[in-house]
């Protein structure tokens, strides 16, 4: 999260050199090991911890075990703000107002738009903010623990705050002096926090495996689960050896800014300490990556990608809901390939035709919403329309084959489409950038504008462009005309 407040200098060498040679990879589908779906967790740093908040709190039914936080905050702290994110999220310049947030998270499970509140009760929570962060102040965490009290009991709840550790992960034997902050965000403070973490979310476990390590690490083709929207093309699994026969734990493991495969390498993926953990106790490592498209390589927790970034309908959100799934599902599908061709349109305040090329030997297809099936029956044509949808809303939509078993093939590349306004046109609004970003419609990043909600990039900051946007939902502006 440094990232988002001054320019970043060059990686090392070496670290280019991995990245060179990664790059010649091929990446494989993600497998179907028929881990357990009861037993999966979720933890990050910085942007990975705010984005492990949401996948916790929104998918609450999914991360039941629940999730580690490293320099995060509450559940839509930012509230679509990037104003807010770098604000109060971070340094803590204004108050963090936890009880509407809070009541925001129940009106949202309410509707549907997140799982259940009430799953949070079994969960655990491990917090963990260093002395000398000065990138997400201790004050952050603190309001983050406020938070979590209204979902989790306080028995099921850890803040560990009291080591002189900089805005890093921190390890017991790797990275650098423990109350920095530079690249590559990982710190040797002697503690093992990657053991903290899960020793809290599962329980006692087996010593860890110190030597070489006895599972495998694969690179998988993460654009089968999104495209676009911030996300790398390829993301990364570790695969205990016992893993490969028995059904074990999931734990998803989220980096933070300027962290990713191109930023540093595999030292995220690998030097962390949770492999040596999870080797010994059964438990399969998820590691997805963003991009460099992504802003300052973070996860998306304040709206530069997507107005629903913290619902279950986040492409980001879905994407990582559904590497869980896959790898939570027993296989056993056809051999069908991933429709392809996958887009949407026909957009309508409440519905959206979704549309695909066909597969040679379908006969019939299933259509997923954000990683859950709508179609109550298979569909004949390569088409289908999906309704009862919320106004000004973006969804994300996958589709797969069925073969003439009824059993499934591979799951296609994402599609996004946004729905419209309910109204009957929405509001325009001309004035310059700098005027619209005053008014609460775009916000500055970096000298460029970008719209409330859609993200979409206007121009130069500053009193000299004028744009037009049109309000077609709360807080969702895009370019165009009434």
């Amino acid at each position: 999260m440094q990232a988002m407040r001054r320019n970043w200098k060059g990686l090392a060498a070496a670290a280019a050199m991995t990245v060179a040679a990664h790059a010649a990879m091929a990446a494989v589908p993600l497998p179907a090991l028929n881990a357990n779906p009861a037993e999966v967790s979720v933890s990050g740093l910085s942007a990975g911890g705010f984005m492990a908040v949401q996948l916790h709190v929104a998918y609450s039914a999914t991360f039941k075990r629940g999730a580690g936080i490293v320099a995060g905050g509450p559940y839509y702290c930012a509230e679509g703000s990037v104003l807010n994110a770098t604000g109060r999220c971070m340094t803590h310049s204004t108050s963090i107002p936890v009880s509407t947030l809070v009541s925001t998270t129940n009106n949202w499970a309410a509707s549907g738009a997140i799982d259940p509140v009430s799953n949070m009760t079994g969960s655990k929570v491990y917090l963990f903010s260093g002395t000398a962060d000065n990138t997400v102040k201790q004050a952050v965490m603190d309001d983050l623990k406020t938070y979590y009290q209204s979902f989790v009991p306080t028995a099921n709840t850890v803040y560990k705050n009291n080591l002189g550790a900089g805005h890093a992960m921190v390890t017991d034997d790797y990275g650098g002096s423990c109350g920095t902050t530079a690249t590559p965000y990982i710190n040797n403070c002697g503690f093992d926090l990657a053991g903290e973490i899960l020793t809290h979310l599962y329980g006692p476990l087996n010593p860890r495996n110190n030597g070489t390590l006895g599972g495998t690490f694969t690179e998988f083709n993460q654009s089968e689960f999104i495209t676009g929207h911030g996300a790398a093309a390829t993301g990364w699994i570790y695969v205990p050896q016992a893993c490969t026969t028995a059904s074990c734990r999931v734990h998803l493991v989220l980096h933070g800014c300027k962290q990713n495969y191109t930023d540093v390498g595999d030292q995220y993926v690998r030097k962390t300490g949770y492999n040596r953990w999870a080797d010994t106790n059964n438990i399969v490592l998820i590691y997805p990556q963003t991009s460099t498209a992504a802003t300052n390589s973070c996860w998306d927790w304040w709206g530069y990608d997507n107005a629903n970034y913290a619902k279950k309908s986040g492409p980001q959100m879905a994407a990582m809901k559904a590497m869980v799934d896959r790898v939570t599902s027993s296989g056993g599908g056809s051999s069908l390939p991933a429709p392809t061709g996958v887009g949407t349109s026909g957009a309508t305040a409440s519905s959206m035709v979704i549309g695909w090329a066909g597969v040679s030997g379908a006969t019939g297809y299933n259509v997923y919403r954000g990683g859950s099936k709508v179609n109550a029956a298979p569909v004949a044509g390569t088409n289908y329309t999906d309704t009862g949808l919320a106004a000004s809303t973006t969804y994300s939509w996958t589709v797969a084959a069925l073969d003439a078993s009824n059993a499934q093939g591979a799951m296609s590349t994402a599609a996004t489409g946004t729905t419209t306004s309910s109204g009957t046109g929405g509001t325009c609004y001309t004035a310059s950038n700098y005027t619209h970003t005053m008014a609460g419609r775009a916000y500055a990043l970096y000298g460029l504008t970008y719209a409330y909600g859609s993200g979409q990039s206007m121009g130069l900051w500053n009193i000299y462009v004028t744009t037009t946007l049109k309000q077609t939902g709360p807080n969702y502006y895009v370019i165009g005309t009434c």
